[in-house]
């Protein structure tokens, strides 16, 4: 089962190139800090501005240094079908334990339309988990149809991001308990819990991924006051991350850490002056800077 804190994992640069070797040093950094999964070349790995063999290379740099250790969900998704079949296939051929696979983005699919590209990915034989993310998709995957991609074993779960908690039950109710469901929300990490999910892919688990994961872990025990207390912690660094684009946040607090550089690809840049000021006052409230 996927549980707990995985990261949507950066993608380092140097001078404009995948960083390789800070790479291999951030999946050994989470696995020290307790995460209990990493998503490579998801949209906080900047999967939109990686070249094709960049996205390939990620998947396979990433899944080597892990080495089973904890579990690794590629990024696979696209809104060319043909193209997320291709990404999926590669992920499987390099050793992933599972696919992110996105609702396809801007075309706004039909309900079938889902259907059918999620259908046609999962004939690649593995697991998938649905990125439901509507804000970014301008498409949303009804609870209904879900219900119906869930009948096939090789869809395994639900990365939900569209902020509404009474989803969870919901989609509890229509996809059966075993359906796994994540927060694609930090803030709303704890809740989406409580309703009957089982972990978050997390954009704030880049800087703080042992708190994350120890939120995790006491939500999953069911210690939800430990769970609240560490909730407290993040939640100024969860504003923080996201007052700009989250993977941009999410490299200028893991450079105030000395993990890798702040750099990112245009149409992204580095955080103002203004949200560099929020990141290391929300740091500093979460106990990771001085």
């Amino acid at each position: 089962m996927l549980t707990g804190s995985i990261p949507a994992l950066v993608t380092p640069f140097k001078d404009g190139k995948v960083d390789v070797d800070a790479l291999k040093r951030l999946v050994e950094w989470h696995i020290e800090q307790g995460s209990h999964g990493l998503v490579p070349v998801g949209t906080t790995g900047e999967s939109p501005t990686l070249l094709h063999e960049e996205h390939l290379m990620v998947v396979d740099e990433v899944v080597k240094a892990v080495d089973g250790r904890i579990k690794v969900i590629a990024g696979t998704g696209s809104n060319n079908t043909v193209e997320a079949l291709h990404f999926t296939e590669h992920a499987k051929k390099a050793g992933a334990d599972a696919a992110l696979v996105v609702t396809p983005y801007y075309n706004k699919p039909t309900q079938t339309g889902l259907i059918a590209h999620f259908l046609a990915i999962a004939e690649v034989g593995l697991p998938i988990i649905i990125y439901n993310i509507p804000g970014r998709s301008a498409v949303d995957m009804a609870p209904a149809t879900m219900a119906e991609l869930s009948k096939h074993e090789m869809i395994i779960g639900v990365k939900d991001a569209t902020g509404d908690l009474a989803r969870v039950a919901w989609q509890r109710e229509m996809c059966g308990k075993d359906f796994i469901q994540l927060s694609g929300e930090d803030a709303t990490a704890v809740g989406f819990n409580a309703m009957g999910g089982v972990g978050c892919i997390s954009v704030t688990a880049n800087v703080a991924p042992k708190l994350c994961a120890e939120m995790q872990n006491a939500t999953l025990a069911g210690d939800y006051d430990a769970a609240l207390e560490i909730s407290d912690k993040l939640m100024p660094l969860h504003r923080a991350v996201f007052m700009e684009p989250g993977v941009a946040g999410a490299k200028y607090g893991m450079s105030k850490l000395g993990l890798i550089s702040d750099e990112v690809r245009l149409p992204l840049m580095t955080l103002s002056d203004d949200t560099k000021a929020a990141m290391d006052s929300a740091m500093r409230h979460a106990g990771l800077l001085n």
